[in-house]
């Protein structure tokens, strides 16, 4: 009998039908022991030697694993390929070590890029050893983000209380992201025009050119300032006469873009699906994993954590073949692509890049076994793989040049018209510029003026992140690693330093107040450079260059000095240290451009930051008590909590009341009087009833109705039109075919929603929620899952294995958790609830029906304890025989 094991119970499932009965294929169910959760699991002093602890979770399924082990002749380690598929690996392998089970007995690794019946015979036929140098880099990292978090985090609990933890690469990412909020909040927009001029030819064809010279100058972005400069223009066009003197043709090219890593996966994903890159990663490693295709468990892709770019000879062979016979030998270039060198900064080891396991196993063609979201993804993969091996795509790029008679001024007009589709033919193009714009046919001679198009316009603030553009700025500056982005960036949002506002980060106060406090007493930490720069060092060890050891103690010595220096300052020190570091961003200035921090309140308060438990980071006056003046850390909410600091008349409201925007405790709303409704026909049965009709009624005589305005949606865009739309909520979009049913549009605490029977779907961006038409929504609620939609539901997990009963990662008042029948297990912080998967929820789970039993335990105890005092409280012995009641006095 020969064991295998891997890390998840699919995967052993797939492999255990390849390999036949001479194999036994368990799971660890990920890792089987990490860092305790305490100080001193990791121990600078020696070597930086690690405690590691089992869990109880994982003891189950090690002892199958350990008896499994005592009845085998051979060990295989199949887990994943990549630094945590080798760090389980040797982790197993030293635990059964310990437990003295590998004496004699031949333990081989195998590793294998796809599930399918040959990849995985190929893998177990070709073994090698464990990577010593992978594991080391393991472990160098994981005592990294051990030691930052476990130093970092409890300074800013003492001195910030309300923080909950700074991680290493997460602080680098917040940073970045309250970075660009300031930019935007500093950002002063310039004013500047631009001028196009329609003309007609002889034959009367439309031409419209845009100018590129004026009197010998070359026209740049501002070269028109105001009106008064445009106008001038004008005039100047105006006097002159133009002739087409010249008519371009050229033929360009558009390459393919090379197959998906795992980090170009995310962004593609985020920008042509909308899903986020906890979702598309979820969806991949199902897609890895293996789908149930017609009787038979099939791995559809290759491994998804990847940052490879190049493809298998094999692979590019047969989508080579497949091209020639599906599309013709046009579309096959001389020469097989290859993306070698486009690897990114930090890449991991060159795993191959993400692709189908079978190119003739087509999108279409498995669509039944997939869900829509699946097949989606799988599509995605599949159309990019097989365009990176066609040929470009080719356009007929045509220029048409007008002068004007003395030579001095140039208008050019250009457009594209597509000659061969090339890779387009499979990977269709979302690209929306002046490619598609088509010349007419024309020849060189005299043109008429029809129109001079001016147009005002003013420079824009560099955009806040969204998903997409995160990972890509993350990956050209060489932080982190491609496969973990999606778990720093679900870190930053269930902590509350940045939430997606139509899909884009926000940093919250408290965000930006953290970040502030790293930048300032932790600046070499999330220096951009210094951290990209111990990434290089993290990935040396790998390759055998640095030693894992002095990589660390390297880091350990200033790191240390550091956190000690902070510890001593007080918490008011640092509160002063950050009004300083944040200055502009928070304060405003004089007349004179000096910071002004004087109360507007009482006049002699100085304004300064502060920090609450549960509120999180504000500006208050420093005469507090005596002065409770307060306003939000961001100067543009207190500029708009300012602007409604009286009602603002919006207009009318349909039934002919005044209709106003109002600023209250949860944010700006509107109001208006609701037309008085009889309500004398109350039936009431009892006391109670009749207590709580009363309540009712006199909250209706209020006749005032509040509508929320959805976050998201800036005040200066509250119309109207838009006020009565949001005041007409819930509303029916139409009937959806399917079932008959009103599709309702509503709004609730979460953003707008679409709701029909029995499923429910959000609204991503919520300025369509004006927009949102029938077709649309029958898509949203086709695409939604059956089942009432819970803003608090995190994650669906799937069934537990052993009761099937669901599991799934929730949002509570208290932070993330797990649930499991009537049981909640919390997750602990430094865990990503968005990354959890079943096997990790399954050891929490276990890990709090141990605590529950202890507690009851206890209680049982204390129960007993209390009886026996109880007793000996009210029993006295007197002279060694006699019994004396103080209760009732009786002897």
């Amino acid at each position: 009998m020969k064991l295998v094991v891997v890390e998840s119970p699919a995967k052993a499932k797939t492999i255990n039908k390849y390999l036949g009965d001479d194999y036994i294929v368990l799971a660890s169910y990920g890792h089987i022991r990490d860092l305790p959760s305490k100080n001193g699991s990791v121990d600078p002093e020696n070597n930086f030697k690690m405690e590691w602890e089992v869990d109880n979770f994982s003891k189950k399924y090690l002892k199958e694993i350990t008896d499994a082990a005592k009845i085998s002749s051979k060990i295989i380690l199949a887990t994943d390929p990549d630094r945590e598929g080798e760090a389980i690996a040797w982790h197993v392998k030293e635990y059964l070590n310990e437990k003295k089970l590998i004496k004699g007995k031949h333990v081989e690794r195998v590793v294998f890029n796809e599930i399918t019946k040959k990849a995985v015979i190929h893998g177990i036929e070709n073994p090698r050893q464990i990577e010593p140098l992978l594991v080391d880099a393991y472990m160098a990292r994981r005592a990294l983000d051990y030691l930052v978090g476990f130093n970092i985090s409890p300074i800013l609990w003492t001195k910030l209380p309300g923080s909950k933890s700074a991680g290493r690469v997460q602080s680098v990412a917040l940073k970045l992201i309250t970075e660009r909020e300031h930019e935007i909040e500093l950002f002063d927009p310039e004013e500047f025009w631009t001028l196009s001029v329609q003309f007609n030819d002889n034959a009367k064809n439309s031409i419209l050119a845009s100018i590129t010279q004026l009197n010998d100058k070359k026209i740049e972005k501002f070269s028109f300032k105001n009106k008064a400069e445009i106008g001038k223009a004008i005039e100047e066009v105006k006097s002159k006469k133009f002739n087409i003197n010249d008519i371009s043709s050229k033929v360009v090219n558009r390459n393919p873009s090379g197959p998906f890593t795992t980090s170009t996966l995310q962004q593609v994903s985020s920008g042509r699906l909308g899903f986020g890159a906890s979702r598309t990663m979820q969806i991949a490693q199902k897609l890895y994993q293996g789908i149930e295709i017609d009787g038979e468990t099939i791995g559809l892709i290759t491994y998804m954590r990847t940052d490879g770019t190049n493809l298998s000879t094999d692979a590019i062979d047969t989508f080579r073949k497949y091209i020639k016979n599906e599309f013709g030998d046009e579309y096959v270039p001389d020469n097989a692509a290859s993306y070698s060198g486009k690897k990114a900064k930090n890449a991991q080891e060159a795993h191959e890049a993400i692709r189908p396991t079978d190119i003739m196993r087509a999108p279409d063609t498995v669509k039944k076994y997939l869900s829509p979201d699946q097949h989606k993804l799988y599509n995605l993969i599949w159309n990019r793989a097989l365009s990176s091996q066609m040929k470009p795509a080719q356009f007929d790029r045509n220029t048409i040049t007008i002068t004007s008679d003395d030579n001095g001024t140039v208008c050019k007009a250009s457009g594209s018209v597509i000659k061969f589709d090339g890779f387009l033919k499979v990977m269709k193009d979302t690209k929306k510029d002046g490619d598609e714009d088509i010349l007419p046919e024309t020849n060189k001679g005299p043109v008429n003026i029809e129109a001079l198009l001016d147009e005002q316009h003013f420079t824009q603030p560099p955009p806040r992140y969204s998903e997409a553009s995160l990972v890509k700025k993350l990956e050209e500056l060489g932080i982190g690693r491609p496969s973990t982005y999606a778990s720093i960036i679900s870190v930053i949002s269930t902590r509350g330093y940045a939430e997606a506002i139509n899909k884009r980060f926000h940093p919250t106060d408290r965000g930006k107040l953290i970040s502030a406090f790293l930048e300032k007493l932790f600046s070499k930490y999330v220096d951009y450079n210094f951290t990209a720069s111990l990434e290089n060092q993290l990935d040396d060890i790998t390759t055998g260059k640095e030693g894992w050891i002095k990589v660390l103690e390297l880091f350990w010595k200033d790191f240390n000095q550091n956190v000690s220096d902070v510890k001593e300052k007080r918490t008011r020190e640092v509160l002063d240290l950050l009004n300083d570091s944040l200055g502009s961003l928070i304060f405003e200035r004089d007349k004179d451009g000096n910071i002004n921090r004087q109360c507007k309140l009482c006049d002699n308060g100085s304004l300064s930051l502060k920090n609450s438990f549960r509120g999180g980071a504000f500006i208050g006056c420093s005469n507090y008590p005596d002065c409770k003046f307060t306003r939000p850390l961001s100067k543009a909410k207190a500029a708009a909590q300012s602007q409604l600091a009286d009602p603002k008349f919006i207009g009318k409201h349909e039934n002919g009341k005044d209709l106003y925007l109002k600023n209250g405790r949860f944010g700006p709303y509107l109001q208006y009087e609701m037309i008085e409704e009889i309500k004398e026909e109350v039936v009431v049965e009892t006391k109670k009833k009749k207590k709580t009709k009363k309540k009712k009624v006199e909250k209706e005589d209020n006749n005032l109705r509040n509508v929320s305005i959805p976050k998201g949606i800036t005040l200066e865009s509250v119309n109207l039109d838009r006020a009565k739309f949001l005041c007409s909520l819930p509303k029916s979009l139409g009937i959806n075919p399917e079932n008959q049913k009103d599709i309702i549009l509503n709004s609730g605490r979460f953003g707008p929603y679409l709701k029909c029977e029995n499923k429910s779907a959000r609204i991503e961006n919520v300025d369509e929620i004006f927009s949102i038409g029938l077709n649309r929504a029958i898509t949203l609620i086709a695409e939604a899952k059956p089942g009432r939609m819970s803003a608090s539901i995190i994650k669906d997990l799937g069934e537990h294995p052993e009761d099937k009963k669901p599991v799934r990662v929730m949002r509570g008042q208290y932070g993330p958790y797990i649930k499991y029948k009537s049981l909640n297990a919390t997750i602990p912080e430094e865990k990503d609830p968005l990354e959890l998967n079943m096997e990790e929820a399954l050891i929490l789970i276990e890990k709090r029906k141990e605590y529950d039993k202890k507690k009851k335990t206890k209680k049982k105890r204390k129960k007993k304890n209390e009886k026996n005092n109880l007793y000996s409280d009210n029993i006295t012995i007197i002279n060694n025989s006699t019994l004396f009641c103080r209760k009732n006095g009786l002897f």
